[in-house]
């Protein structure tokens, strides 16, 4: 799993006919002090998330298989909206 933050929308008007009724949300990767961990990317979000929103997503075989009926043509999806992380900072001497 990584976490992200929401920073746009993709519509798509055309699309596979498996992701009909699917919102594309644009997440940026984070750390937990939540400076960027990456290149931003596409997740499918079946859950409501929205921009600005702390997200959970798990990619590659798991998001494909999102549905029990076939494996989606997905690498990214949105699994969790984050309402708050605590990390214990400790000191290495």
């Amino acid at each position: 799993m990584q976490m992200g933050t929401v920073i746009g929308n993709v519509w798509a008007t055309r699309k596979e006919d498996n992701l009909t009724g699917l919102k594309f949300l644009i997440v940026q990767p984070e750390l937990p002090d939540r400076t960027s961990a990456g290149t931003p990317f596409i997740a499918v979000d079946r859950i409501g998330a929205g921009f600005g929103d702390q997200v959970l997503v798990t990619r590659g075989s798991a998001a494909a298989n999102m549905s029990n009926d076939q494996k989606l043509p997905i690498d990214a999806l949105i699994i969790g909206i984050i309402d708050s992380i605590d990390v214990e900072k400790r000191e290495v001497k």
